[in-house]
């Protein structure tokens, strides 16, 4: 249905000659009330149009080729791992957002504040347990099918051209993942978490050349302590999300473009 957009047009008594129901009429109320201001039918118009004019493009996949849409293959269930590592991740971030309300990174005190705070979250607070298992769960999950995704592209071949650049952002995906690990496992600042960023530190440091400054700059010196929690803190809430979404989006905008490389 189209808006006509003319002073003297009288949109109300159209409404009337319709026979319809209150919701519906409070529905088209509101869109014409929008739409007079903010222009909204016209937009939509242009974003349908590039929508189609984008499909027109769009390469067939294997099943679409050769007319496979209705047998299931064997295979299939190995191209739903991309897809399930993104949801793990969305998982992952919801429940991380939600715990950052209640943490704070400190290495004061004995136990260290964040460690007591993390055992007040599982402990006290109203599905805090839950929550923390749920997230941590989650990043596991992540982790692993990103790790079987690069195998299953890997194995049948889909890194080949023209795929070669999205296989590269998937490798960084894969080295940006085990980082969000890393950091997050850091955060608690328990005992696994201190000897895990100790051997950071004892790597960091067998770099030649670089290792010295890798060291300081990311773990904040040679030995253990609140730079290093800091570091953790920041780059696993407030640098990695804003980087993996970005090329999450890049990654699945070009997978988009290109189709599923299927096998034949």
């Amino acid at each position: 249905m189209s808006l006509e957009r003319k002073d003297e047009y009288d949109h109300n008594a159209w409404l009337k000659e319709r026979d319809l129901s209150v919701v519906e009429k409070t529905y088209l109320m509101t869109l014409i009330w929008f739409d007079r201001r903010f222009r909204l039918v016209d937009y939509l118009e242009i974003l349908e149009n590039m929508y189609y004019k984008i499909n027109l493009q769009m390469p067939k996949s294997h099943t679409e080729q050769y007319n496979l849409d209705n047998k299931f293959w064997y295979w299939y269930p190995l191209y739903a791992l991309g897809s399930f590592s993104v949801i793990a991740y969305l998982v992952a971030a919801l429940t991380g957002a939600l715990l950052g309300f209640y943490y704070a990174p400190s290495t004061a005190g004995t136990p260290p504040e964040s460690y007591a705070l993390l055992t007040t979250i599982m402990a006290d607070q109203n599905f805090g347990f839950m929550l923390r298992s749920i997230h941590r769960w989650s990043a596991q999950v992540m982790t692993a099918a990103v790790f079987l995704h690069m195998l299953r592209v890997y194995f049948t071949g889909a890194y080949k051209e023209p795929r070669e650049v999205n296989w590269i952002i998937g490798v960084i995906l894969l080295a940006l993942t085990v980082g969000f690990g890393y950091t997050g496992y850091l955060l608690p600042w328990n005992q696994l978490a201190f000897w895990a960023g100790q051997i950071g530190v004892e790597m960091a440091l067998a770099v030649p050349l670089v290792g010295e400054w890798a060291a300081q700059m990311i773990f904040g010196g040679f030995s253990l302590g609140q730079p290093t929690l800091q570091r953790m803190y920041i780059l696993h809430v407030f640098v990695l999300p804003f980087v993996v979404t970005a090329l999450i989006a890049l990654h699945i905008g070009i997978v988009w473009m290109q189709g599923i490389a299927e096998p034949h």
